[in-house]
């Protein structure tokens, strides 16, 4: 493993080893896209979650959809334990994966909790879940999770709230039964502040949260209302993420800098762990024509009739160069969660881009 000496930002980052990571998100991505989609799907299925749907369910016996729900459990257990392990499998500064929320599908669904609640059920996700964390940390590689859009933990609807609650703590289940959440983000589980009660909506509902969840909970800017500062407000309470293009598009074009000083209370936030960052840049099949070498520009985007909508949707790949330097310029004090869609194959070719990879090839 290249171990790293990591000096750049924080007190007490001085004299620490670490390994700098980039990772990506939920899903393997075979490296021969070119290939039939069947033989493709065939070929990623083995470390795909699968799942299904509420009405999908309704629909069925209820023997039928026990059924479906219990192959779908036992399909994806197996298959976040195999993703692991291939993310194991690669370069120390690749090892870093976000785990999909469908592991165990609607589970949060009032409906169907009762057979997410059964002792077969429970026992069955407490043992293979085990499996997965106990390959993550054979094989050094971190962990995180993403729960969705509808986990609005600020919201000023109680009902939301409470349902968001649920939502966290299903994820802090999983988190549990693979062995972390024992203390300060040895796992990121991550959300965004979304409710309109802001970051003192956060607050309140942190204290409404197990142990577990609370250690691993993370809070990211967005690219609309809730930006940086906003999330800043937050550094003394949980531990923060920076979402550098959603920062480029909240601001309407800066490009942020590691000596700023608000990247060192974001290192704070973390208390020691190093952090972790999210990075992707405008797609590629929108601002066409521009080119791969210079810095997309955002007024001047804005000028030719680009809307902020289009411009904060992610990448298929690391396609600018010039954005990979700066994003890469920020690795020095965060590991880098890539949420390009083509996955793998983007968080790849950025680490293409390092003197780390450059080093192992030659």
């Amino acid at each position: 493993m290249n171990d790293l000496k990591f000096t750049t930002c924080g007190d007490y980052l001085a004299d620490q080893q670490v390994t700098k990571r980039i990772g990506f998100a939920c899903k393997y991505l075979h490296y021969k896209q070119n290939q039939p989609k069947k033989l493709l799907e065939e070929l990623q299925r083995p470390l795909t979650e699968r799942s299904t749907t509420v009405a999908w369910l309704n629909r069925q016996t209820r023997d039928v959809a026990e059924e479906r729900m219990w192959d779908i459990m036992v399909h994806n257990a197996a298959a976040a334990k195999r993703l692991v392990e291939y993310v194991g499998s690669l370069p120390p500064e690749l090892r870093m994966v976000r785990l999909g929320s469908n592991q165990l599908p609607c589970a949060t669904q009032h409906e169907w909790m009762y057979f997410w609640s059964r002792p077969d059920v429970l026992a069955y996700c407490e043992k293979h879940y085990a499996k997965v964390g106990e390959a993550a940390r054979r094989l050094d590689v971190r962990l995180s999770m993403h729960p969705g859009q509808f986990c609005v933990l600020a919201s000023d609807n109680d009902e939301i709230v409470e349902r968001s609650i649920e939502e966290f703590e299903y994820h802090a289940n999983l988190i549990r039964w693979m062995g972390y959440g024992k203390s300060f983000q040895d796992f990121k589980c991550n959300v965004h502040i979304s409710g309109r009660k802001g970051p003192a909506g956060i607050r309140d509902s942190l204290k409404r949260l197990s142990p577990e969840a609370r250690n691993t909970i993370t809070i990211e800017n967005d690219e609309n209302k809730w930006g940086l500062e906003h999330t800043l407000e937050l550094a003394d309470d949980l531990a923060l993420v920076l979402d550098i293009h959603h920062h480029w598009c909240n601001t309407r074009g800066e490009y942020i800098q590691p000596n700023d000083d608000r990247i060192n209370r974001i290192i704070d936030s973390w208390r020691g762990v190093r952090p972790a960052m999210h990075y992707s840049v405008s797609r590629e099949d929108i601002i066409t024509g521009h080119s791969e070498t210079e810095k997309p520009d955002f007024a001047a985007l804005e000028e030719q009739g680009f809307k902020k909508g289009k411009l904060r949707a992610h990448s298929d790949y690391c396609w600018n160069s010039a954005v990979n330097e700066w994003a890469l310029s920020h690795w020095e004090w965060g590991d880098i969660m890539v949420e390009a869609k083509m996955k793998n194959l983007a968080s790849g070719q950025l680490y293409s881009m390092t003197e780390e990879s450059k080093q192992m090839a030659a």
